[in-house]
């Protein structure tokens, strides 16, 4: 089993075991407020893009799902001004990505997705909400939602595939208490880009 078919696997591809809860998208709006906590207290902006990643089901039904998901975001494009794509990388993972430079918009974007996933009976299939951001100094930190764990958790790479480990420690000691975050640091797994230097759903 290669490195991503573990991370896979740990992050909600077939670890049911590991899942402490039915997927809640009502923990994505902790986000919101950790958006401007991001920015004031740690000088950390939004990337201005977000993205819910899942694992696809060969089956009509749930290409049915994602056609209903499509449409709601495409409906919300209008208003919001929010724009997606649905893609999947080179990992076999599916992503919807969300480009808005208003954080409250990409939040409620990424609840009404994975809202939909869950109504049609496809929870289980929610892998990860990824939150992107930068500092003027290019340093990039992600925060994931695990929707197994229904917990937040840091991730905060740099180039070669290496993390800053000390900045996922910053981050988990400012941001906690404010956003739910796994508490046993073995399930803070790695969401690597199909690029050097692109986002996790790049």
């Amino acid at each position: 089993m290669g490195l991503f078919d573990t991370i896979r696997t740990v992050l909600g591809t077939s670890a049911e075991a590991d899942a402490t809860r039915e997927a809640d998208p009502e923990d994505l709006f902790g986000m919101s407020t950790a958006y401007v906590t991001m920015e004031a207290d740690l000088g950390f902006s939004s990337v201005d893009a977000a993205a819910l990643c899942f694992s696809g089901v060969d089956s009509t039904d749930f290409e049915a799902a994602v056609d209903d998901v499509e449409a709601i975001l495409r409906a919300g494009e209008e208003e919001t001004g929010t724009t997606f794509e649905v893609r999947e990388d080179s990992h076999g993972w599916e992503w919807v990505v969300l480009r808005d430079d208003d954080p409250e918009d990409l939040v409620t974007s990424i609840h009404f997705a994975a809202d939909e996933f869950v109504e049609r009976g496809y929870g289980s299939r929610l892998l990860a909400a990824v939150f992107g951001f930068e500092r003027d100094s290019g340093e990039r930190a992600y925060w994931i939602y695990s929707f197994r764990r229904g917990a937040y958790y840091p991730f905060a790479p740099k180039r070669g595939n290496e993390r800053a480990q000390r900045l996922e420690f910053k981050l988990d000691s400012v941001l906690d208490g404010e956003l739910s975050i796994e508490d046993d640091e073995s399930y803070w797994y790695p969401m690597w880009p199909d690029r050097d230097g692109g986002h996790p759903w790049e």
